[in-house]
């Protein structure tokens, strides 16, 4: 089913992402945490890509193991970046084989080999070039893209950050999905902008529950994310211990989740890190509010 289809402007709910093994020799492991996940019957899973597309064949299995055992949409992610034409055009067959119908559109990160190189001459330069190769491939794909509530780590201001936005979603770009976000009123911000600038799709935030004090800087490395210093303080008291930071975490993105939804938003994406243990106690601490 297709998740523009699925999302609800009057019941509230959470959707979750994992990621794919590096090794083949992880996968049961990695696949078994994902099967956990959907048995918390989430609106839809995300299955992520991997660096370089180099775990691509895990992600369209975990994904389709997800559908066909669960019956849970999934959301399968598609990179470009230093992929040829005809790399991703198989790609593409794959996914349409498999039957699903959801893809994250993204560019993806540059390779530290590739940082500062010459991209004249890669098939896609951005994430809306990808966006027009997959609608090609087959119109009847729901199509997701990213957004940054804070800006692009690559864009010189926000206001050419949304302008990259409007170009995805007029390439057919079907809903957005943010980075994370520890702050709710930067995502408030900007939602306005957006649609000030003509953005009328669906938007979906995302929120990382930070459950050990190491994800911080990796956080801050991958988004640029803004940590309020309501978070700082909580990182500072609880990092040293492993079990109290873990309950912590999830107090806080509950809390993020739960401002959320009070302010209109209906659906959030979680990215539970393949950790069902995580996943499920953001559920249970909003049980009577999802209803």
């Amino acid at each position: 089913m297709k998740i523009t289809d699925l999302l609800n402007k009057d019941k509230l709910s959470l959707s979750f992402e994992v990621f794919p093994p590096k090794t083949e020799t992880a996968f049961e492991r990695v696949n078994s945490a994902t099967e956990e996940i959907a048995k918390l019957r989430p609106l839809f899973m995300s299955v992520t890509y991997g660096a370089g597309g180099g775990t691509s064949k895990y992600t369209l299995d975990i994904a389709k193991n997800i559908k066909e055992l669960y019956g849970v949409p999934t959301l399968e992610h598609l990179t470009c970046v230093s992929s040829d034409r005809e790399t991703v055009r198989g790609k593409i067959k794959e996914i349409i084989s498999a039957g699903i119908e959801n893809v994250m559109a993204l560019r993806g990160d540059i390779p530290e080999a590739l940082e500062g190189a010459d991209r004249a001459s890669w098939d896609y330069q951005h994430a809306s070039d990808l966006i027009c190769e997959l609608k090609s491939a087959n119109p009847d794909f729901c199509i997701g893209g990213a957004c940054y509530p804070e800006i692009h780590p690559e864009s010189e201001n926000q206001k050419e950050d949304i302008k990259r936005l409007c170009e995805k979603v007029e390439a057919g770009c079907d809903f957005l999905t943010t980075q994370m976000f520890f702050d709710n009123n930067l995502l408030y911000n900007f939602l306005y902008k957006i649609r000030e600038a003509g953005i009328t799709v669906p938007i979906i935030p995302g929120v990382m529950p930070i459950t050990n004090a190491s994800q911080v800087a990796r956080a801050i490395k991958l988004s640029g994310s803004f940590m309020p210093v309501r978070f700082k303080s909580l990182v500072d008291k609880f990092g040293s211990d492993p079990n109290a930071m873990k309950q912590a975490g999830i107090a806080y993105a509950t809390d993020q989740i739960i401002d959320l939804y009070a302010n209109g938003i209906t659906n959030v994406h979680v990215y539970s890190m393949n950790k069902p243990d995580v996943a499920s106690k953001i559920q249970s601490n909003l049980s009577d509010i999802l209803g």
